[in-house]
């Protein structure tokens, strides 16, 4: 049974015309997003939820010091660094148009000197698991501002992951396991005659955790632990790839890239070689996968198979 009591009532549901309160279940104590503390800020709207849901999920995925930039649940940008700083700024230089209006999300407490590189740039929300005071106070000038603050929480086991995800359908529900599934370097499988270097191995890997969190069909560039272009939510793989390169504003020379499910035809393998890419990452299965593989060895090319996919609709 599922049996829910209404937290509070929202302004209004992902378009004004529509009705809208957030909800959690009865039984159980509060966990995740639901319980974070709201420093400062507007009150979350159904679309803020939604947003940060999605960039604490990318987040947390990560150990090293990670940012990530969201706007309508897509990562516009991500980027590990030696500090939240850095990584902020190597997020925002993915797509710094797209960034505007976006959550920020990151897996460290924000310090001043990051909250002071953000205040030039229009923020829904930011998310973390802590504060400094002095970032605090920054913020504290944009009042609009949402700092959401996860606690001690941030640093514990998540509950949330022995729940199902829940999809609604007209009459009923679709119910089916959180994708949690996280891939081990030794699980990766080399296809092409050239192996992938130590570091794109380790690209390809932040690549792929990336991949994970946009909408399909998803492609992602990387290079150095940072995106640089991001195809999400294209009816036609190649042209998620084709949108990547448009919305890089980095160069693309020797990166690698991502793709959430298996290539169809060799076409967008040739449209990645066109544009620097070195090295591929995807599950593999395509009854085409030998012209997969045939165009990587010809573009010289390294291409490593994960046998699993990523779709998120």
């Amino acid at each position: 049974n599922l049996s829910l009591v209404r937290k509070s009532s929202l302004r209004y549901g992902e378009n004004p015309h529509q009705r809208a309160a957030l909800y959690q279940p009865w039984f159980s104590p509060s966990a995740g997003l639901i319980s974070a503390r709201q420093h400062q800020g507007k009150e979350l709207s159904f679309n803020n939820y939604l947003d940060l849901e999605s960039a604490w999920n990318l987040t947390s995925e990560f150990e090293e010091p990670f940012c990530a930039i969201i706007k309508h649940t897509n990562p516009c940008g991500a980027a590990l660094g030696s500090g939240s700083s850095e990584a902020y700024e190597k997020a925002l230089a993915c797509d710094p148009v797209s960034a505007f209006g976006s959550i920020v999300a990151f897996n460290r407490e924000v310090d001043g000197e990051t909250a002071e590189l953000m205040r030039s740039l229009f923020i829904e929300a930011v998310i973390a698991p802590g504060f400094h005071g002095d970032a605090l106070e920054i913020f504290a000038k944009k009042k609009n501002l949402r700092v959401m603050d996860m606690g001690e929480q941030a640093l514990q086991p998540d509950p949330a992951g022995k729940w199902f995800d829940f999809k609604k359908i007209a009459g009923g529900f679709l119910v089916q396991d959180r994708d949690l599934y996280y891939m081990k370097s030794e699980e990766l499988k080399t296809v092409t005659q050239r192996a992938p270097t130590d570091q794109e191995k380790k690209d390809l890997l932040f690549a792929w955790e990336i991949c994970k969190h946009v909408k399909s069909n998803a492609i992602v560039y990387v290079r150095g632990g940072q995106t640089l272009g991001v195809g999400a939510g294209q009816m036609s793989r190649v042209d998620s790839v084709r949108l990547a390169v448009q919305k890089a504003q980095l160069s693309l020379e020797n990166c690698v890239l991502a793709s959430d499910a298996f290539f169809p035809f060799r076409d967008a393998i040739d449209e990645a070689a066109s544009t620097g890419v070195k090295a591929i990452i995807q599950p593999g299965g395509s009854i085409r996968d030998e012209e997969a593989i045939e165009a990587a060895n010809e573009h010289e090319m390294t291409m490593v198979f994960t046998g699993i996919r990523h779709f998120r609709h």
